[in-house]
């Protein structure tokens, strides 16, 4: 995995905690709902690109 990959990946998720957060703090569960969307768009992003180097270091990529 890229850097780049696990930086963006990584502030999708850390985007989503505040978004959860924010919501939870104003009473607006949309808001809340959003966040948790977030935070699982990052982590399955996250989940491929380790899939890819396991893939690329069993097949010595």
């Amino acid at each position: 995995m890229g850097l780049q990959d696990k930086v963006a990946n990584r502030a999708e998720v850390l985007k989503g905690k505040a978004k959860e957060a924010a919501g939870k703090i104003t009473g607006n569960p949309r808001l809340e709902v959003e966040g948790k969307l977030d935070q699982g768009k990052g982590n399955l992003k996250q989940a491929g690109e380790k899939v890819k180097d396991a893939g690329n270091s069993v097949f010595g990529r």
